[in-house]
């Protein structure tokens, strides 16, 4: 990491799947074990729960760059965290870079300011075709990135509407259906129904399944029998 006058932390979410199970357990968990590893002190964190797709909207975002000072560093889990939309996050990540802010993303690091730059100064010393090509290859490996992080927020939004789906067709199915009724569980079921030799409890644990679950699919075999 290049010397630096600060060190701030930022972390972000806004799907619903990080709201439900992790809120910001995994940076908070990730950025701790990063600065024991470096011997730092964060100045201060920032959180906040909004969408990645632009930094105008993002009020503690916009409060910590007005932070920032030239040689600062700005540590996220992931280059996610810091924008997922390609072509506002190069913009803004090529000024911070020009600004001498120092950005570190834990899980990403051949985007971390450092390598970009060291690519960058190793660009300057060739003659103009490597050094063109070079600069393209440093500008590609920085979109791409950016777009996956992209691709992957949209699939998971998509994940997300098709589970939602899915559960409002299972609580729309018809009454008594049930569906881990396979026909093996509903082969030993009769036979339990007509041998009484034959326990619950072994139909429990043969197909792992609850007592109460038991019950209904005898109900079920029982009404459809009638």
């Amino acid at each position: 990491m290049n010397n630096q006058t600060n060190v701030f932390g930022y972390m972000r979410i806004s799907t619903q799947e990080e709201r439900q199970k992790q809120r910001f357990n995994r940076q908070e968990h990730a950025l701790d074990k990063y600065a024991k590893a470096h011997g730092i002190n964060y100045i201060l964190t920032f959180k906040e729960d909004v969408s990645g797709k632009n930094f105008t909207d993002r009020a503690q975002w916009n409060n910590l760059e007005r932070l920032l000072q030239p040689g600062d560093t700005v540590v996220c889990k992931d280059i996610s965290r810091f924008t997922r939309e390609a072509e506002t996050g190069y913009t803004k990540y090529m000024d911070l870079l020009h600004k001498n802010i120092n950005l570190v993303f834990i899980d990403n690091p051949t985007v971390s300011t450092d390598y970009i730059r060291e690519l960058l100064h190793v660009a300057e010393t060739q003659d103009i075709v490597a050094r063109t090509s070079l600069e393209s290859t440093v500008k590609l490996l920085l979109i791409v990135e950016l777009d996956r992080a992209e691709r992957e927020r949209t699939m998971l939004i998509q994940r997300t509407k098709d589970g939602i789906a899915a559960s409002n067709k299972k609580s729309g199915r018809a009454a008594g259906h049930l569906d881990k009724m396979t026909p093996e569980v509903e082969t030993d079921i009769k036979a339990y129904l007509q041998d009484r030799s034959i326990t619950q409890q072994s139909i429990m644990k043969k197909h792992r399944l609850s007592r109460n679950t038991v019950k209904k699919y005898a109900e079920i075999i029982k009404r459809q029998s009638q």
